[in-house]
């Protein structure tokens, strides 16, 4: 593997702040990030909309001090447990840095800080033909969500909201 450089991002760094929105764009215009890229208004506003946020966790991996993958995480809350979580938003590895291990790395990273944070889990999204992301989401531990077999496995859902 090449040198890498494992940060937990501070976006008021600007060389944080400009690799954020760069793997954002770079996941945004791949079909898995829906094929187009950020709006205006995202790239605008989006470092100040985190930075005027607690509970979101980012880090990133520079390699040769190029923006190599990031993740996002949001804290939530636990009703059952009582505890927080963190529940993993992006993930983003760039095209030129792919098969080098880099979401392991970021794993291990977020759920260092979930450890720290006393987390009680860390919850992800995954399209489910995304087959690269499920599998290697399944390797590092995570699964459907059941408390019952019976039931079936927990569905995300949303309702977008028009203004």
């Amino acid at each position: 593997m090449f040198a890498i450089k494992t940060v937990l991002a501070d976006l008021n760094n600007k060389q944080h702040a400009q690799a954020y929105l760069e793997l954002m764009s770079h996941y945004a215009c791949e079909p898995m990030g829906g094929g187009e890229d950020l709006t205006d208004f995202a790239k605008d506003n989006l470092v100040n909309r985190l930075l005027a946020r607690n509970d979101v966790f980012i880090v990133l991996i520079f390699s040769q001090n190029k923006p190599a993958a990031l993740l996002t995480a949001i804290e939530g809350f636990s009703t059952f447990a009582c505890k927080p979580l963190l529940n993993i938003h992006d993930v983003v590895v760039h095209s030129d840095f792919r098969g080098n291990g880099l979401t392991k790395v970021l794993f291990e990273k977020i759920e260092q800080l979930a450890k720290q944070r006393d987390c009680c889990k860390i919850t992800l999204e995954v399209l489910s033909g995304n087959k690269v992301a499920y599998n290697a989401y399944q390797k590092l531990g995570f699964s459907d969500y059941q408390l019952d077999p019976e039931f079936g496995s927990a569905l995300f859902w949303s309702k977008k909201l028009t203004e």
